[in-house]
């Protein structure tokens, strides 16, 4: 069964960075949309970014935006998020998952299938 793994995450202060990656396992993504999402706790998951197959659509969440990048490697088939001047607010477990359909679809976050996430944490 094709599953990810997310790592990457940490301890950082206010203003540092960080890098998270997905590795996809169990089969290629490179024709799947990829994406991000959090969780803070008490909160709902959320979209943070997402990225087409091939890498030439990206779209980020208004919150993110200016400060997060999302990028991948097929042939690595994996998927990063650089993360700058980071936030308290920032601060959830990162999740990434996979969708065939699109970004528009991804982001919708309608998925039965998680990885066990990454923990951010920001402190100020």
């Amino acid at each position: 069964q094709a599953h990810v793994v997310e790592s990457g995450g940490g301890l950082v202060q206010a203003g540092g960075s960080l890098r998270l990656s997905c590795v996809g396992a169990g089969r290629f993504f490179s024709k799947d949309a990829m994406g991000w999402f959090r969780q803070a706790p008490g909160k709902d998951r959320e979209f943070v970014a997402g990225i087409s197959f091939n890498g030439g659509v990206t779209e980020y969440a208004d919150s993110v935006t200016g400060r997060f990048t999302i990028s991948r490697d097929n042939a690595k088939n994996t998927v990063y998020l650089q993360m700058n001047n980071l936030k308290r607010e920032d601060t959830a477990v990162y999740y990434c998952n996979s969708e065939p359909l699109g970004i528009s679809t991804l982001a919708a976050g309608r998925y039965t299938y998680w990885g066990q996430g990454t923990q951010v944490t920001v402190s100020s």
